[in-house]
């Protein structure tokens, strides 16, 4: 009989209303406990149907309540089951599954207020979950277990643990937009499947969360596979987003801080316009593009007033400094926050009030992601302000705002069967059973969204490679259509956990000066593969170099002086500019073009346009300048809908609006079809407004219109596959995809081996064909070439060609957005910019501090944050600072001394060394202990022979960690 809880007005001053009346009586409490009387719009549309249990896919803006829209539901429905006597027995129930560890803490905190207060047991498992807990989670497992996707198939593994996953009866998916996109989603999607097959085909409810998505009945699809209902809920976020694009105009107060920063009045600009929108504020996040320029840009700021209140916050990070960055905002120390991708999803930062971009977003979703992070209060609105470059990257800005207003989002692009993933889930089916027919596996998988369209022969395909490679992850036998446990399982099985993460494992790359042998720093792996050639030239830490040799994982560089055509080091993390975004951009070129020759100042002009787009008119007045010189000079102007050629000396500048992916696509092409006449490859870079090839004499720009219409004459896949054998990129692919077939060893490094032995290889097997996907779909669009070659010859888009002695104001700007962007800075400045923002860096650095005397203190913070070496608890002053998550420093100080494990011990070991330094040389030795990499000994040799903190004591620490930089390499 079902027991039932009356709750009268007289125990209850407030009630709940709307749809949290239809909740257990139990949340119904506790939601008046928590003061949340009335649901918002996403909880309004969501809990009637999560309580029917139905599967439901929910966007709705962040800040609004999408955790407890998924959860209050499901806690309900769980208590009333155990009520009626149909949950008994101990197992999990709730899986709540997110793309990041930090998101797992964050929900821990806030789930477990709720569970402790309805006694149901929450916990967390992930990779650093410590033995004992794995242990007691075993024995006893906890009802809601909040995980990753990796994680989960660890513990799907686990016989035990997969005993207690058999009870599972709901699944939410938090930030599901951000494991659609990518392997990652396509693993989960089938571990679902091995979990409903565990489950005895018995269906579990599926939740998905989101703030953004563009497609979301692909994302709903995604959620719960092909046989299975879902319900959309979709609570728009534009309407409560507003948004400005600011291109800072140069004041004569810049000039003097440009000097002050050693840095350029336009870079000083941007930087006083960021700092009067953070002073109007009480908290601000400033989002950038890449972990370099978040990095240049948080020590501009340390640099201009070292006690401005402002921190860095990237995936590169120190784990302390990243939780010290989270906590300040939140607890107020902090005023902002320079971030990259690693804050989009919903850590608890505390209440944002606005979002800086510092350049274009480049996408659409990001944008509209980012900006969400602000305005976290109920019918509270989201601001966001893009700081812009320079005239290009101002007309893409305000055009993504603009499709940001209008939610025209980019559809999302699941990956469409990936074969590496298939691979390492065929053998996570051996976990369950030793022997499987084609058709059961068929059928199985099938169910995944990534897998609707697998066909028998691709099966065979992946099956026959487990069956031929050594050792075997399978033996198969095709005529009775069985796959079968191969005999040596261990080797099988250090290949599923080995390959458990199908996050690609990038590697560094150790740039060493070669004229006096010492290291400048390091490259990404994503822009070695497309740009790391003996001859081409970058600019990297305010100078240009120019390759002079690559040694496995060395570049050894030489500086120049020359710009022309240097590559920025970081475009190799630049997040591609979508077709439709470069296509409007180039709309607005036509559209000013036709205001222009009917007699429309620019004035007028940018009156009309920023009625259309959310940008003020003294910006756009100043980025369509350089649009007016360029007609006024009788140039033709590019266009969506007309291609400029023009050559400049030995430069060959094609201006098209393609987007990244098509411009790099199409320059790839254009490029393979001039290197047969020239014998060699020529220079390459492009962006999504322009192409650059440079060529070893002065070119004429007939010659590359004739290549461009070449390209028609060939079959595009086969020309893309010809060009795919010969790039960078698609060697970073082949050497990714073999990691994840475990065909290749996770040390084999980029030029380790040659693009020639790779295909020579894999020709033939899944790993060529999954790498070749990858190329044809995350590095170039070959579609939008072929779209673009068929308007070309119907005469649909009109080609300009021109010889310049000097570079057109348009072409000029393509080629100066590569000083702009990097910021050169001229020797004479260098050591001193390189001084005071490692003085930044250090003072700005956190550490956990764990009391040696009473053992009861560790507390983590930023190094300037310091005011006495003391514990205030005990006054103890024996003090040690470890590079450590805290958690596992209270665990280290819950020892009280005594460890046994050698993980701690060594951890230990390693506090009393520094509490030994502090103790000697007190907050010197603290500000050199924050130094990247460098042994205990290092850092007393520094402070034996540095007294004082100046100049010269940051100098020490940079010239040790450049040292420390090449042992890593050693």
């Amino acid at each position: 009989m079902q027991k039932t809880t009356t709750i009268t007005k007289t125990k209850m001053k407030k009630e709940v209303e709307g749809v949290f009346r239809l909740l257990h009586p139990k949340i119904q409490k506790l939601l008046v406990e928590k003061g949340f009387l009335k649901p918002t719009e996403p909880q309004e549309k969501a809990i009637p149907l999560i309580l029917e249990g139905r599967n439901v896919l929910l966007i709705a803006p962040t800040g609004t309540g999408k955790t407890e829209a998924a959860i209050l539901p499901i806690l309900s429905n769980f208590l009333r089951l155990i009520e009626n006597g149909e949950i008994k027995e101990e197992g999990i129930y709730i899986l709540y599954i997110t793309p990041l560890r930090a998101l797992n803490r964050d929900l821990l905190d806030r789930l477990t207020w709720w569970c402790n207060k309805l006694e149901i047991s929450v916990a967390v498992r992930h990779g650093d979950t410590e033995q004992s807990e794995r242990s007691r989670q075993a024995k006893h497992p906890p009802q809601m277990l909040i995980t990753t996707p990796e994680t989960l198939q660890a513990i799907l593994s686990g016989r035990r643990m997969r005993e207690h996953l058999k009870k599972v009866r709901w699944v939410i998916i938090d930030e599901i937009h951000e494991l659609a996109e990518d392997k990652r989603g396509s693993q989960l999607c089938l571990a679902l499947e091995r979990l409903y097959y565990i489950k005895g085909n018995e269906e579990f409810q599926r939740v998905g969360l989101s703030a953004t998505i563009g497609s979301p009945d692909k994302v709903a699809k995604f959620l719960v596979g092909e046989r299975r209902e879902v319900s959309i809920i979709r609570v728009p976020v534009a309407r409560l987003m507003k948004l400005k694009v600011v291109y800072p105009e140069i004041k004569p107060e810049d000039y003097v801080l440009a000097s002050k920063l050693y840095t350029h009045p336009e870079v000083a600009a941007r930087l006083r316009v960021i700092k009067e929108i953070i002073e109007k504020h009480k908290t601000t996040l400033v989002f950038v593009n890449t972990r370099a320029i978040a990095e240049v840009l948080a020590s501009r700021f340390q640099v201009w007033n070292l006690d401005f209140p402002i921190g860095v916050h990237h995936g590169s990070l120190a784990k302390p400094s990243r939780i010290a960055a989270e906590k300040g905002l939140k607890k107020g120390k902090l005023k902002a926050l320079v971030a990259t991708s690693s804050l989009e999803l919903g850590i608890d930062i505390g209440h944002i009030e606005v979002v800086v971009q510092y350049m274009s977003p480049r996408q659409v979703t990001r944008l509209v992601q980012r900006v969400g992070r602000s305005g976290h209060r109920v019918g509270g609105l989201a601001k966001g302000v893009i700081i812009t470059l320079d005239p290009k990257d101002t007309l893409e800005a305000m055009v993504i705002a603009r499709k940001a207003l209008k939610e025209e989002l980019e559809p999302v692009k699941i990956p469409e069967k990936p074969l590496d993933v298939l691979t390492h889930q065929i053998v996570a089916l051996f976990q369950i059973r030793r022997r499987w027919k084609f058709d059961e596996i068929l059928n199985l998988y099938r169910r995944a969204y990534p897998y609707r369209n697998l066909t028998k022969d691709d099966l065979v395909f992946v099956l026959r490679y487990m069956h031929n490679r050594y050792p075997r992850l399978a033996w198969i036998s095709e005529e009775d259509e069985v796959v079968l446990k191969p005999r040596n399982s261990r080797s099988m099985f250090e290949y599923f956990f080995e390959e458990l993460s199908m996050i690609p494992d990038e590697k560094h790359y150790l740039v060493i000066d070669e004229t006096n042998n010492t290291p400048v720093g390091l490259l990404d792996e994503a822009f070695v593969a497309e740009y790391g050639e003996p001859g081409t030239k970058f600019v990297f830490r305010g100078n240009i170099w120019v390759i002079s040799e690559i040694r496995g994982d060395r570049i050894y560089v030489r500086q120049v002086s020359d710009p022309t055509g240097a590559i920025p080091s970081w475009v190799g993390e630049e997040i591609p500019v979508p077709y439709e975004v470069s296509q409007e951009v180039g709309e607005i070129h036509g559209r000013v073009e036709e205001m222009l020759k009917e007699g429309l100042t620019i004035d007028e002009i940018a009156s009309k346009l920023s009625r259309e787009y959310p940008i003020d008119r003294k910006s756009l007045i100043r980025a369509l300048q350089v649009l007016e010189d360029h007609y006024k000079a009788g140039y033709p102007m590019p266009t969506n809908k007309r291609l400029l050629i023009e050559t400049w000396n030995n430069v060959a500048v094609i201006h098209v609006f393609l987007g990244l992916l098509g411009n790099r696509a199409l320059g790839y092409m254009i490029a393979e079809i001039l290197a047969l006449a020239y014998g060699h490859t020529l220079g390459v870079q492009q962006d999504a407004y322009h192409i650059i090839i440079q060529f070893p004499e002065r070119i004429k720009a007939e010659k590359v219109y004739r290549a461009l219409l070449k390209i028609g004459t060939y079959k595009p896949e086969l020309l893309v596959e010809r060009i795919a054998r010969r790039s960078g990129l698609f060697k970073r692919r082949m050497i990714h995809v073999a990691r994840r077939f475990g065909a290749l060893s996770k040390k084999v490094s980029f030029y380790d081996i040659s693009l020639r032995r790779l295909v020579d290889m894999f020709e033939g097997t899944p790993i060529f064909e999954e790498a070749f996907k990858e190329f044809i779909t995350k590095d170039i669009d070959i579609n939008v070439v072929k779209k673009f070659i068929e308007m070309l010859e119907d005469g649909e888009i009109e080609v300009k060609l021109v010889d310049s002695e000097t570079p057109s104001p348009l072409t000029r700007l393509a080629l100066e957005r590569i000083a702009r962007k990097t910021e050169l800075i001229p020797p004479e400045r260098m050591r001193k910019i390189i001084i005071e923002a490692a003085k930044a860096r250090l003072l700005n650095e956190a550490r956990v501090f764990i009391c040696l005397e009473c053992w009861n203190w560790v507390s983590t913070m930023r190094i300037k944050d310091v005011k006495e070496l003391k514990c205030p608890l005990c006054n103890g002053t024996t003090i040690g600072i470890l590079n450590v998550d805290e958690e596992k420093a209270r665990k280290l100080a819950s020892y009280k001394g005594k460890v046994r494990k050698r993980e701690y011990r060594n951890l230990l070991e390693q506090a009393r060394e520094t509490a030994r330094l502090l103790k000697k040389y007190g907050k010197l030795a603290l500000i050199a202990l924050a130094s990247k990499g460098l042994k205990i000994k290092e850092v007393e040799e520094i402070l034996v022979h540095h007294k004082e903190f100046n100049d010269e004591f940051i100098e020490a620490i940079v010239e040790a960690e450049r040292k420390a930089l090449r042992r890593r390499f050693i």
